[in-house]
């Protein structure tokens, strides 16, 4: 057993289940929908959240503060171990900040233990795609030094490209202009999106049709990842499974990979990308 606790928050989106599995401390933002405040949640009762969604339902979210994360960390360092935050996108939440101001704290308070908090740059899987690798780095006997070090240096090689089938809600997050919607919507062109080094999402093309959209995913990866090892991907949905599964199938077929790993997109980044979005994560040569 390692002596230090990964902790991570809900915007990796993996299952509720999961975090369990993978020995994780999980820390959710919070989501205000419908009139009812909830921790991010990711499961089945999400296909409810995105069917809103279609008829125009709204959600606010909020950032985690700095007292939540305290509360996660205090059991740990007084059971005696270390603690390494890997932390939602500081170019999309102030969730990292917030992380910071607490382990800066902490670290007064128990100047015998090491916090180590980490920007990812990243969300959805691909934050959990990164989790997911210092898991498995931990289970290798991985010490937490040398881990820290192996996140910090390969966390702007995980690649987060995406597309979505609904322009307005990206229309309504600010990322296009209402005109840009309009035209976009009725030409269906569709946005091929990627997270930039600095954590914002930017656009970086467009193609006509949702099925080419997906396939510029899988051309991206055969692009990026050359020379890297993709045998695992990541991809997570907006409510459109069937999607998911045939950029699976495009992978397997074309790019040699061997797992592809599905999962709604959660709670409080589904709020912001609306049904339909469809993104791909994996280790690439940059972002």
């Amino acid at each position: 057993m390692s002596d230090y606790q990964i902790i991570t928050d809900s915007s990796c989106d993996f299952p509720t289940a999961d975090y369990e599995t993978y020995g994780l401390i999980n820390v959710p933002l919070t989501v205000d929908f419908q009139g009812r405040i909830f921790d991010d949640v990711n499961d089945d009762s999400l296909k409810q959240m995105y069917d809103a969604f279609r008829t125009g339902g709204i959600a606010k979210t909020s950032a985690i503060n700095p007292e939540r994360w305290s509360n996660a960390m205090i059991p740990v360092l007084e059971a005696g171990k270390d603690v390494l935050v890997l932390a939602f996108s500081s170019g999309l939440s102030t969730t990292y900040q917030s992380a910071v101001i607490a382990g800066e704290d902490l670290k007064q308070r128990y100047p015998q233990r090491k916090i180590y908090v980490v920007d990812t740059l990243c969300a959805s899987l691909g934050q959990g795609l990164l989790t997911w690798y210092a898991c498995k780095k931990r289970d290798e006997g991985m010490d937490l030094d040398t881990l820290h070090t192996w996140v910090e240096e390969n966390k702007l090689h995980l690649c987060h490209w995406f597309t979505v089938d609904d322009l307005m809600h990206l229309k309504r997050g600010g990322r296009i202009s209402a005109s840009t919607a309009l035209v976009g919507t009725m030409l269906n062109m569709k946005p091929v999106l990627h997270m930039d080094d600095e954590g914002h999402l930017i656009s970086m093309s467009k193609v006509r049709g949702r099925r080419a959209s997906i396939e510029a995913l899988a051309k991206k990866a055969g692009e990026l990842g050359a020379g890297y090892d993709n045998s695992t991907m990541f991809i997570s949905h907006g409510d459109c499974r069937e999607d998911a599964e045939y950029l699976a199938k495009l992978l397997k077929e074309n790019y040699g990979v061997k797992e592809v790993f599905i999962n709604y997109v959660g709670a409080v980044i589904g709020s912001h990308t609306g049904p339909g979005v469809l993104a791909l994560f994996f280790l690439g040569k940059y972002r």
